[in-house]
């Protein structure tokens, strides 16, 4: 399994950044290689890739999302085995640092040659750059789910 890891701060609100992000049928505005992102229902996506000619369809569930903190998925079906999660960092009352941690398993030559020289980082680094245009150039979301989803098996106190 590969692991990527990256940083942008953007210079929107918190709840802007947030709620940006969860709009995932705006993906393919900013992330290379995604060709679409139909949200199914609150926690399900398909989605249509094209990474070095190879086009691949798969699914991914949120499994856990708490509104301003975090959104986390996983693959469930498809041709690509992947986990991540994104962590929204209040800065000021106008920065927000974005992180994004993505977990993979390369398949077949292309994906792991892209791998072993580093293609994925590359690719992560540009899409949060685009990211940070995207929402920046707007300075609005362009909508938000502030759904709350518990991870599985656990249970947050709230007062």
């Amino acid at each position: 399994m590969s692991t990527v890891t990256e940083s942008v701060d953007v210079h929107v609100p918190l709840h802007t950044a947030y709620n940006q992000w969860t709009q995932f049928e705006s993906f393919p505005n900013f992330m290379g290689g995604v060709e679409s992102v139909t949200q199914i229902d609150a926690t399900h996506n398909h989605w249509i890739v094209n990474v070095a000619g190879a086009r691949r369809e798969f699914d991914t569930e949120i499994t856990e999302q708490h509104p301003d903190e975090r959104v986390a998925w996983k693959s469930t079906g498809g041709e690509t085995k992947h986990a991540g999660v994104v962590t929204f960092h209040r800065l000021s009352d106008t920065d927000t640092r974005v992180t994004i941690q993505l977990d993979w398993e390369p398949e077949g030559l292309v994906e792991n040659v892209g791998d072993a020289i580093g293609a994925d980082s590359r690719q992560v680094k540009k899409d949060a750059k685009a990211f940070k245009e995207f929402i920046e150039q707007r300075g609005l979301e362009t909508g938000g789910w502030r759904g709350n989803v518990e991870a599985p098996g656990s249970r947050r106190d709230t007062y």
